[in-house]
């Protein structure tokens, strides 16, 4: 068996459960696992400029994946940097190993430099957080971490002092017996009978579907066409619930579709398919509903449930569908993909731009992307309106992919998740639709962009303000305050960091500017100038927004800011 060092013993796990990619920044608490990936052929380390980054760029490949990835950040600040990101990493549902570095072990607990308890820092986001205190432990420990990590789907983080990392143990093969391997949870035939019946005898059933569904294509349609049901989607479904999809009729919640919104509304009987949806005020609280997640406790907590199926979405379905009678009465279908298409036409309407004006419709950019993007495009978006402009006009097709900071809400997550997205497939097209914000608030990944030479495609949405900030302010009835940028020329502040820079104001110049982004062979930043009062409307409006916007409105024009009102005229009604 022989005897190795802890940092050994750790890589030579990774490397038995697969990881290629260790993402971080050095630090000397780090050192001995650092030392040991150096000399190693079959994994490599990612060097980012702030550890946040190492664990986006984590997420991003765990995401399009499923295997296992790593992260790491040294001692103090380079463990509380992972914070933001393993958040996302933990919410998005991703398995993630965290490697926090600690402060020598005989200094702990008396104030020594960059001292802090990651164990107690990271309980919060993660599935298991447990500190190596000495060599005998490092085996089962980091056994346990990773097969908690893959098995939950989340994080897992692993606490080793750098001193620890030196010691030397006995050191078996490493031994990952769930590894790969995962088993369908059915849920009990008695209750999927139940669940069937009340389905059967509902007049009007749609379907909300979320990212559960990834591996349940075909039983979703299946299901649809039994039911005659329209299906809403949620956002982190929206890659795998529309594609080829004939019964989808949009997104539901903040950034969603009146058609979603009217067939969720226009139900009596919901049927929730692999989806925590958040928002309690987009779902029918009278309706009879059916929920299937993997997760039990998912079941019930945004809506009342009637029948609940702790199941694996695909599985459930197929033991569920011989018991569904096919609906002959189609008219609540019908009706949900006629508002679906006017929805969709009213979109599409925006989506225009107009040769010669100063700045563009972020629509028209998002619309050109999507045209212009390859078939297997993968796309990240920054949190706000990128988020909003993605959801609405990126189509997926099987073969693209989407992510975002979804449930965490985390601002700067698009060119970190770019940076994991486009290691994991080099060969890909991989697109980030950044905010301004976002793209500022982590600027230093741009140097990364340069030193990896990934050749990543950032569009940055520069519209000079914290917009989507500025919306939630005007429906409040606020002024808005403290979301404006002051922006450079991010084109020419990319070609001064040695990546290629484009600039585009006038949306005849954007087409050529998309086509001259995606050819150049590396990392590419396109200045996208967009309006900034461009208002992204919700599925439906409360009267609550009605009377805020109206008192925005008449605030702006009595503190002598009617130029805003004017300019939110020319924007959105005068096209």
């Amino acid at each position: 068996m022989g005897k190795k060092s802890v940092a050994e013993i750790l890589v030579d796990t990774l490397q038995a459960a697969g990881v290629k990619r260790v993402y971080g920044l050095v630090g000397d608490s780090l050192n001995g696992i650092t030392d040991v990936i150096r000399q190693r052929d079959d994994i490599e380390w990612v060097h980012v400029r702030n550890e946040e980054v190492a664990a986006f760029a984590a997420g991003a490949e765990a995401h399009l994946t499923g295997d296992l990835v790593v992260c790491a950040g040294s001692c103090g600040p380079g463990n509380t940097h992972l914070i933001n990101g393993l958040y996302d990493c933990h919410r998005s549902r991703v398995p993630v190993l965290a490697i926090a570095s600690q402060i020598p072990s005989f200094e702990l607990g008396t104030q020594y430099f960059q001292e802090t308890h990651p164990e107690r820092l990271f309980q919060e986001c993660s599935h298991y957080c447990q500190l190596i205190g000495s060599a005998n432990q490092a085996v089962r420990t980091i056994e346990i971490a990773i097969q908690t990590a893959l098995t939950k789907r989340g994080v897992a983080v692993i606490v080793l002092p750098g001193d620890v990392s030196y010691e030397e143990t006995e050191a078996p093969e490493p031994r990952l017996p769930v590894l790969h391997r995962r088993s369908a949870l059915v849920p009990d035939m008695a209750d999927i009978r139940a669940a069937a019946d009340l389905l059967n005898t509902a007049d009007r059933v749609t379907i909300m579907a979320g990212a559960g569904c990834a591996e349940a294509h075909a039983e979703l349609l299946a299901a649809a066409e039994a039911l005659g049901a329209p299906v809403v989607h949620a956002l982190r479904g929206k890659e795998f619930v529309e594609p080829n999809n004939p019964y989808d009729v949009g997104l539901s919640g903040l950034l969603g579709f009146t058609s979603a919104y009217k067939a969720l509304m226009d139900t009596d009987a919901l049927l929730m398919l692999g989806t925590d949806f958040p928002y309690q005020q987009f779902l029918p609280q009278e309706a009879r509903t059916v929920q299937v997640d993997v997760r039990g406790e998912n079941i019930g907590r945004r809506t009342r449930v009637e029948v609940g199926l702790v199941g694996d979405v695909g599985a459930t379905l197929r033991a569920l569908l011989p018991l569904l009678n096919h609906k002959r009465d189609r008219d609540h279908l019908t009706k949900a993909q006629e508002n679906y298409r006017e929805a969709r036409q009213d979109l599409d309407e925006l989506a225009t731009g107009k040769p010669g004006d100063t700045s563009m419709h972020p629509q028209y950019v998002a619309r050109l992307l999507n045209e212009h993007a390859a078939e297997d495009a993968i796309f990240t978006c920054d949190v706000g309106t990128p988020t909003i402009w993605a959801a609405r006009y990126l189509q997926m097709n099987g073969q693209r992919r989407l992510l975002g900071s979804f449930n965490h809400g985390s601002m700067a997550n698009a060119v970190p998740q770019a940076i994991g997205a486009q290691l994991t497939y080099p060969g890909r097209q991989v697109i980030a639709m950044a905010g301004d914000g976002g793209f500022a608030m982590l600027l230093g990944e741009l140097l990364t962009l340069k030193q990896l030479n990934v050749p990543v495609k950032v569009v940055v949405f520069n519209n000079h303000s914290l917009a989507f900030v500025e919306l939630e302010m005007k429906a409040a009835g606020l002024l808005e305050f403290g979301t404006g940028l002051e922006n450079p020329n991010f084109g020419a502040l990319a070609e001064a960091a040695g990546v290629r820079g484009i600039r585009v104001t006038d949306p005849a110049g954007l087409p050529a500017a998309i086509a001259e982004m995606l050819a150049h062979p590396g990392p590419v930043i396109l200045d996208a100038v967009v309006k900034r009062s461009e208002l992204s409307m919700p599925p439906t409006i409360e009267a609550a927004q009605v009377k805020g916007f109206s008192l925005y409105a008449l605030k702006a024009i009595m503190s002598g800011r009617g130029d805003e009102i004017l300019e939110l005229a020319k924007t959105n009604l005068l096209r």
